[in-house]
């Protein structure tokens, strides 16, 4: 009887692929009380480079309003390329969908704490993400899509 291949992750480099920062407001924004609303978006990509190599992004983006003046917005697209072998097709997907993402946010809240610092404003430490949960709303979102495609979503 044949042995089975042995499963095989690597994380093989993780790197900023693309970052922005803008105050559109300063320096007048600095001159006023810090009482901010933030508002985050995060959502994962994923590219396939070879065989057993893909590329997971992950762009994270954060703008503050102060009323209804932007304070300021940044985005992070944060990348790895991992190296992944001999998984069953589910397990593959989740771990693109969701293990890759949970390794790749630290190193966004990081840059996105740093920029924002250096860019003059206070601190901002993003909460943890649930990658796990975010994934199982994807695969039932389209699964739901699979059962009822005529409810179209706006």
């Amino acid at each position: 009887m044949a042995e089975k291949p042995a499963q095989k992750f690597e994380i093989q480099k993780i790197y900023v692929k693309d970052l922005s920062f803008e105050t559109p407001n300063s320096p007048k924004i600095f001159t006023e009380k810090w009482n901010p609303k933030t508002d985050v978006h995060i959502q994962t990509e994923n590219n396939k480079l070879d065989e057993k190599i893909h590329e997971v992004t992950i762009v994270v983006t954060v703008t503050a309003s102060q009323d209804d003046t932007t304070a300021f917005l940044v985005e992070v697209k944060q990348s790895g390329i991992f190296f992944i072998d001999q998984f069953p097709e589910e397990q593959h997907k989740q771990l693109l969908g969701s293990y890759c993402p949970n390794i790749l946010f630290p190193f966004a809240r990081e840059t996105i704490a740093e920029l924002v610092t250096k860019g003059g404003f206070p601190q901002l430490l993003l909460n943890p993400v649930n990658f796990d949960a975010l994934y199982q709303q994807h695969l039932n979102a389209v699964k739901e899509q699979k059962e009822n495609p005529e409810q179209i979503k706006h």
